[in-house]
């Protein structure tokens, strides 16, 4: 991929074949400013449209994806590597939540009414606040854009979107989407800019609020500069989940979930199952099994039906990944399966297991970004939360239990997470909260609470 702000455009390039895919200019400065005032200027139509409408539009909006989810996923696949699909799960779970945000949406921003002292009643309105500005990665082209944009438009909010380098064709093809589905021209602004350009944007005046998907250090970057504007965040950051088999789990359901859950999206999904702790009952059955498992899935082209594994997004990834290999393994890992780049055309990498996982090794205190599980070896349950807890990370993790009510319990009281997944993997729920703490970020998205994250919680007394 060139460099855009060198070139002045941005190269899109298929990751399994290494080819390049289109160009796109990017925009000048005054070019981008331009834009960020008529997504304002929209913005103040959009505010006075009845929530009932704004629900019509969003529910057209998941239809149309529908429509076009061939073509959607074709494009994901080609600028990201990934599996068609993984990418008409992806459309699919879009659809849903405009489906559950234009259901519930006009109910979850209705008024409250409460009573006060001194007063003859008390009115809490939500009021949309201005244009909201959205810094996405390239793992879920549709889905991370629609995360915070639908919520956000549901919430009278206009919205900006900066997107990955790599997928910038996504964002333009969701733009069509949601104009073909009825939203007015400039609601949603897609901005191709260079990073520059998009610390300006942070700071500019009609921009009222910064979401941003990605890493720790991304995150602190714009957190910093909406801090100085203060303005409000919501950090969707990275992780390195811990998933706990504990000395009562079903082994086989374990395994299975595991492998899943640790390749699913090639492996480049914040929510992945990434390090695997499992008590001294398990852990050679586990990692036997576990090892087996990977150790089967093949490379392929992620066109195709058949194909488990796809290549990564970007050579600079998968490089990345390899050195954080090959670092843990020179502080004592075992590499049990894979942790070779192949010799072929396309950032392949192979499902990869690692054992004798410990701290001070980038697979036990960073994020793999791909393929590759780190294996923990712990004495009991209470160790086991113990190593999960070990980490600057906490967006989601996993229990492996027959005791359900044991399993939840843990979950509840123990596990320093946003999320946890009891005997399953999820990566996400229309209805149910999303997102992190520590270093994987702030706020929550999902289940109504996404659309409040925006919004000015007005009080109102009448006397």
């Amino acid at each position: 991929m060139k460099d855009a702000a060198k070139a002045g455009y941005i190269t899109t390039v298929d990751p399994a074949t290494e080819q390049p895919l289109k160009d796109y200019p990017i925009m000048e400065r005054e070019e981008a400013l331009a834009a960020v005032e008529r997504c304002h200027e929209a913005f103040l139509h959009w505010r006075e449209t009845s929530k009932e409408s704004r629900a019509e539009i969003i529910s057209k909006i998941g239809a149309t994806l529908r429509d076009r989810a061939d073509d959607f996923a074709s494009l994901m696949t080609d600028e990201t590597g990934k599996r068609l699909e993984d990418g008409h799960t992806e459309i699919e779970l879009c659809a849903a939540i405009c489906d559950w945000t234009a259901e519930q949406g006009p109910e979850e921003l209705a008024d409250e009414v409460r009573e006060v002292a001194n007063g003859e009643r008390g009115v809490i309105t939500y009021q949309p606040q201005g244009v909201i500005y959205g810094i996405q990665p390239w793992n879920f082209p549709a889905y991370q854009a629609v995360r915070y944009a639908i919520a956000n438009l549901m919430a009278g909010n206009g919205v900006l979107l900066k997107h990955a380098s790599n997928c910038t064709g996504s964002g333009l093809f969701l733009r069509d989407v949601f104009e073909a589905a009825g939203l007015p021209d400039h609601l949603f602004t897609v901005l191709v800019i260079d990073h520059d350009t998009s610390d300006e944007i942070i700071k500019n005046h009609s921009v009222r609020g910064v979401t941003l998907t990605g890493s720790a250090a991304s995150g602190a970057k714009v957190a910093a500069i909406a801090g100085g504007a203060i303005k409000k965040t919501v950090l969707e950051l990275g992780s390195n989940d811990a998933y706990l088999v504990l000395d009562d789990a079903d082994l086989d359901l374990a395994v299975k979930t595991c492998v899943i859950g640790r390749i699913y999206n090639n492996g480049q999904t914040c929510v992945n199952a990434k390090r695997f702790i499992v008590t001294e009952k398990n852990y050679d059955a586990f990692v036997k099994a576990y090892v087996e498992a990977m150790s089967a899935l093949e490379m392929g082209d992620p066109r195709e039906k058949s194909t488990k594994l796809g290549p990564m997004a970007r050579g600079d990834l998968r490089d990345t990944l390899h050195e954080q290999v090959t670092k843990s393994v020179d502080k004592g890992a075992t590499i049990a399966c894979g942790g070779e780049i192949p010799d072929r055309t396309g950032y392949y990498y192979p499902a990869t297991v690692l054992t004798d996982v410990k701290p001070g090794q980038p697979a036990y205190n960073e994020e793999l970004f791909g393929p590759v599980a780190s294996v923990i070896r712990a004495k009991d349950d209470v160790e086991a939360m113990h190593i999960a807890n070990d980490s600057r990370f906490g967006l989601g993790g996993g229990i492996f239990s027959q005791d359900e009510d044991y399993a939840v319990n843990l979950a509840r009281s123990h596990f320093d997470t946003g999320m946890v997944f009891i005997n399953g993997f999820n990566v996400a729920t229309p209805n149910m909260p999303f997102g992190g703490v520590k270093d994987s970020g702030y706020g929550r998205e999902h289940g109504g609470f996404g659309m409040k994250e925006f919004v000015n919680v007005k009080t109102i007394i009448t006397n």
